[in-house]
């Protein structure tokens, strides 16, 4: 019997998911267990396994498309069996089965021009104003493709190329002129950039690349950096604390964690616990900016910013103000752990109502994060630095707070910084509040 295999959803908050890979193609015998295709969210990547035996016998997606969750994705049945009640013909995302799509006449593949056709024996053929305009723009000529008669480049050729960015430097032009005699067709024979694209075509060398698609997490942080950039009015304000303490605390408790059966504690943990603890007080930066409305939180749901292979995530740590320490330090890793495994629940990265990121770990002194909206603060975790007070040296943690002035001033903000480091600076009696 026929089972269609669905496209699984993957949290409230997914609505589509893109296919990644396909590990089995139309055709292939499927036992239990085996891996059909990849597939990602906006923020994590998972396997679909098959949970019957049989034969593949309809593909309706190809590896980028973005499908519908809970929209069928293939069929497993006997070989030879009706699988058409499984196409979801009634959609606008689906496709045609793989034998289908091999049967469509596909448009041939349009060659890419090196060079213009009319380039012949270092030649190019070019009427005055294109040739003043490429002196003009530095355009190189060698790559406009001739639409005047008898092959000739006219001006609006070299208006593509300089759309295409194919330019020769000033830098470029001087240096090749002294390098060997070139005939100039300029004024007076000057040489003029024109001229110069013939001599340029057999020095300069071609600059290697190769482009890379964007990742479907990718685009999506982009999205959100820019959209945060261009429609908030954000501000950043730095400070330092005496690091003494919080690193003396993590020592002890680092050689006691066993028999006080504690996880590890990072410094990342002790300033989540204080910022947990400080931002109820300060409701506008434990908030949410809408429009012409502010959302503010009872509890503190940290985000925590975590670098992965695939890019950014932020999981939540909910409710953090009810947190202890060292349940604020295990589910913390837990969630990293889960964001760089690519395991997520797309539902913890969200809901957040404030956000850590710490850039200390690689050396930064100081930052500017970038807010995520519609939250209206984040805070960056600097590195440490030795500094003196009073002729005695110390060890200085930088804390850098990003904040949307729409929704919060500059006061404010200084206080919470203020009432941060004290915190954090006296954080034994802290860890008793």
């Amino acid at each position: 019997m026929a089972t269609a295999v669905i496209m699984p959803k993957q949290g409230q908050s997914v609505e589509s998911c893109i296919i990644t890979k396909w590990h089995k193609k139309q055709g292939d015998k499927i036992k239990k267990g085996d891996i059909l295709f990849s597939y990602e969210t906006d923020k994590a990547s998972f396997d679909e396994e098959a949970k019957t035996e049989g034969t593949l016998l309809a593909v309706f997606f190809e590896e980028g498309d973005d499908v519908e969750c809970l929209l069928n994705v293939c069929v497993i049945g006997d070989e030879g069996e009706d699988y058409t009640e499984f196409m979801p013909q009634n959609k606008d995302m689906a496709a045609q089965p793989q034998e289908q799509k091999e049967q469509a006449p596909s448009e041939a593949p349009q060659p890419v021009l090196e060079q213009a056709p009319a380039q012949k024996d270092g030649f190019i053929k070019i009427s005055p104003r294109a040739r003043a305009l490429a002196d003009k723009s530095g355009a190189d000529i060698r790559f406009a493709v001739p639409s005047g008669a008898n092959e000739r480049v006219m001006e609006r050729d070299v208006q593509n190329v300089i759309e295409q960015g194919k330019l020769v430097t000033s830098a470029a032009a001087e240096q090749y002129a002294q390098m060997q005699p070139i005939s100039g067709t300029g004024i007076g024979g000057r040489v003029v950039t024109a001229d110069l694209t013939e001599t340029v075509a057999e020095k300069l060398p071609i600059a290697e690349f190769k482009e890379v698609k964007l990742s479907n997490i990718r685009r999506i942080i982009a999205k959100t950096m820019h959209d945060s950039l261009a429609n908030s009015a954000q501000l950043t304000l730095n400070t330092s604390f005496d690091a003494s303490g919080i690193l003396s605390l993590r020592k002890k408790l680092k050689e006691n964690a066993e028999q006080l059966g504690l996880p590890n504690i990072t410094i990342n943990d002790f300033i989540t616990f204080a910022v947990s603890r400080v931002l109820v007080r300060y409701k506008d930066l434990n908030a949410h900016f809408q429009d012409d409305t502010i959302k503010q939180f009872t509890n503190a749901n940290i985000g925590i910013a975590c670098d992965t292979e695939r890019g950014l995530m932020v999981p939540t740590l909910f409710g953090a103000n009810l947190l202890s320490l060292a349940e604020i330090a295990s589910k913390s890793k837990a969630l990293t752990t889960a964001c760089k495994e690519g395991t997520i629940n797309p539902d913890l990265l969200s809901g957040a109502t404030f956000t850590i990121t710490n850039l200390g770990t690689l050396g930064v002194e100081s930052f500017t994060p970038v807010i995520n909206p519609p939250q209206t603060g984040i805070l960056g975790v600097c590195g440490i630095t030795e500094r003196t007070k009073n002729g005695v040296s110390y060890p200085a943690m930088g804390l850098s707070i990003t904040f949307d002035h729409r929704a919060i001033d500059g006061a404010p903000c200084a206080r919470f910084m203020q009432e941060l480091t004290q915190a954090l600076e006296n954080f034994s009696l802290a860890l008793m509040a």
